[in-house]
């Protein structure tokens, strides 16, 4: 008979042998890991001193369970700098599922009693050696072959699963002190637990406290936040640092950031979410005089990363106050390097729009009041690769817009007399008042035409068509702006000079151009004043020289004579000193006469006015570009002092030439 196999007596073998080898694979794990953790310390050493010649320390560090680990006394130190890093104390937790795969990700995290130390010294920031990390080769592959949506996939990635889902933070500071200029912020205590995360910020920096929350809903394995940062009193949060090192200040009430989707989809990645901020206010003597302030705020976004390009898809919306918009932008690498930008403002009342503008930045608005509606679109691409295809455009449509009142700016007011004062480095200048009351204001009839025509041709020959801007003019200034990677060229309109003279102020401020750019359009497209009594009033009162307005002053400053006696070539040389009358002295030589370089200029602006009809070739005959300054200018001619005409004072410049008049 065959013997009956006992299946049931090897099923227990089995087992028992699985057992064993578990039991003997464990031993082995236990034994070894804390000599691979040890290891892994070592390597973490040996890179940061190899790659970024800082000291990196662990006093102690094993594992606690199965997938715990404990560190103590972190140390992180750059060679010849204060200490970058220090914690007490680490306990931490990972998935060993992930980890078998090389991918960390974090479980828990408790981490208590530490800091984070910033010193900019005589020698620099203590980091510094961090900024430039040596990368291998195939990392830099890495970097080129893979499309932008692989790359910032896998760094959200990374960054995301080093998010424990339990985490528990106590007494951990970032100081900064930046050549003595300190600030502290202590995280006295930080909890993430069941998605929901609560923390609490004191800040310190001179005499001023603050204490921050954070607190909201945080998952990061399913890559989703919904946070709210605010001040514990419900004041506005100061931005700390900022103030001091870059002279921008700047708060906010609160801010709400949520973060609703991360998701690769047919080699795309999608980010989309929210992002918020109440009573945010900003003061830099760039933007503005005063405090800028927008009650309210919204960015609903939504990022696409392909393989070569980077894109806000116009689906994203913006909203500030009343104004909403939806913009795009677009950088590409696919062909060329293309950035692409487009922005709609749909049709919205226009008094939502004045009383939405952020306060402190139009103050001329204040107080105005208008009828009807418009909206707006602008579409710009530039190609790095072909910079003179630039695309430009800029349309605002509107139904039944109408100014009802003015605000601090009365555009209206240039219809008749008013007094004009310039503001020059800050300072009020002497009143001028512009009309028939003063003895130099001068009618345009009453100015010759050769300096209307080449006022015109050198700074706006479309004026007399044109409602205020130009949009070929902004385009080449654009081209030229980024091939010169600076502003050197503005491309501005006589209107634009007319109301900056007028109705603002000299800064160099955002505030003062987007004031300057709104208050054209409504002075053009609502045909507050005629375009010839526009260019009658700029004449009499841009400057002209130091302390000179207007041509009736100018014209006896220089040629001691009328406006409608100058010749072509002093029209000539009064339109080209336009851009910067307070330098005029230079464009002359020791002799008195005009430099070569400024011949060439007024010649050039000479044969466009011929080649345009604006005047004849009889007009030039015996102009050869002579220009005799016997005016009060006189004395700010750089002359030679050995020359008969030669004076250090003004007052014997005007004895010679009165005493020349009776000789003759």
């Amino acid at each position: 008979m065959r013997k009956k196999i006992n299946f049931k007596k090897i099923a227990l073998w089995v087992i028992s042998i699985i057992v064993v080898l578990l039991l003997v694979a464990g031993i082995s794990f236990f034994a070894f890991r804390d000599k691979a953790l040890q290891k892994a310390v070592a390597k973490v050493t040996d890179k940061m001193s190899s790659d970024y010649n800082t000291a990196f320390s662990v006093k102690e560090a094993k594992f606690k369970g199965l997938s715990g680990i404990e560190m103590k006394g972190i140390t992180l130190v750059p060679k010849g700098a204060d200490t970058l890093l220090q914690v007490q104390e680490i306990n931490t937790s990972i998935n060993l599922s992930r980890l078998l795969t090389g991918d960390i990700q974090l479980g828990t995290l408790n981490m208590k009693n530490g800091y984070v130390q910033l010193v900019n010294d005589s020698l620099g920031w203590n980091f510094r050696s961090f900024l430039h990390s040596k990368k291998n080769k195939d990392e830099e592959e890495d970097n080129t072959r893979n499309s932008y949506a692989e790359r910032a996939y896998r760094l959200l990635t990374k960054v995301l699963n080093l998010v424990p889902t339990d985490m528990a933070l106590d007494n951990l500071a970032l100081r900064v002190n930046d050549k003595g200029q300190q600030i502290s912020m202590n995280l006295t205590q930080l909890r993430l637990a069941d998605n929901q995360l609560e923390s609490n910020i004191n800040v310190v920096e001179d005499t001023i406290s603050q204490n921050w929350k954070v607190k909201g809903f945080a998952d990061p394995r399913n890559r989703k936040a919904d946070l709210k940062f605010f001040n514990a009193d419900t004041s506005r949060i100061a931005v700390p640092y900022i103030a001091r090192r870059f002279g921008l200040k700047s708060g906010f009430d609160n801010i709400h950031l949520n973060v609703e989707n991360i998701e690769m989809d047919g080699g795309e990645l999608h980010v989309d979410g929210y992002a918020s901020i109440q009573n945010f206010m900003v003061n830099h003597r760039r933007i503005a005089t005063k405090d800028v302030v927008i009650d309210n705020a919204r960015f609903d976004y939504h990022f696409l990363f392909g393989d070569s390009f980077v894109e806000l898809d116009s689906t994203s919306t913006v909203q500030l106050n009343k104004i909403k918009f939806n913009p795009f932008a677009k950088y590409s690498v696919e062909d060329d390097t293309i950035y692409q930008i487009k922005t709609r403002i749909p049709k919205m009342p226009a008094q939502d729009f004045i009383t939405s503008l952020p306060k402190g930045l139009f103050t001329n608005f204040e107080g105005m009041e208008a009828e009807g509606s418009f909206s707006y679109n602008l579409d710009f691409l530039f190609n790095k690769n072909k910079p003179n295809t630039l695309v430009f455009n800029s349309t605002l449509d509107k139904e039944g817009l109408k100014i009802n009142k003015y605000g601090a700016a009365d555009l209206a007011k240039l219809n008749g007399s008013f007094v004009y004062r310039a503001v020059d480095n800050g300072r009020v200048q002497r009143p001028v008042l512009v009309g028939s009351g003063n003895p130099n204001y001068t009618p345009i009839a009453d100015i010759s035409p050769f300096l209307r025509k080449a006022v015109l041709t050198s700074e706006d020959p479309s004026f007399f068509s044109h409602r205020g801007f130009i949009t070929e003019a902004f385009r080449q200034s654009i081209i030229k702006n980024i091939k010169t990677k600076k502003f050197s060229r503005g491309g501005s309109t006589i209107s634009m000079q007319l109301v900056k003279n007028a109705f603002l102020t000299r800064e160099k401020t955002l505030s003062r151009k987007l004031e300057e750019i709104l208050l054209v359009y409504i002075l053009e497209n609502n045909r507050i004043v005629g375009k010839e009594r526009m260019l009658e009033v700029y004449f009499n009162i841009i400057e002209w020289g130091p302390d000179v307005y207007g041509i009736g002053e100018a014209s006896h400053y220089y040629f001691d004579k009328s406006p409608a006696l100058l010749t072509l070539d002093e029209c000539l040389f009064l339109a080209s000193i336009i851009p910067s009358p307070k330098t005029f002295m230079w464009r002359f030589n020791d002799e008195g006469e005009l430099k070569s370089y400024a011949l060439k200029h007024d010649n050039y602006i000479k044969n466009i006015m011929l080649r345009r009809g604006l005047i004849m070739p009889d007009d030039t005959i015996a102009q050869k570009g002579h220009v005799n300054i016997i005016g009060r200018a006189r004395g700010r001619l750089p002359l030679n002092k050995e020359s008969l005409f030669a004076s250090d004072t003004l007052d014997i410049d005007e004895i010679f030439l009165n005493l020349s008049k009776q000789a003759f």
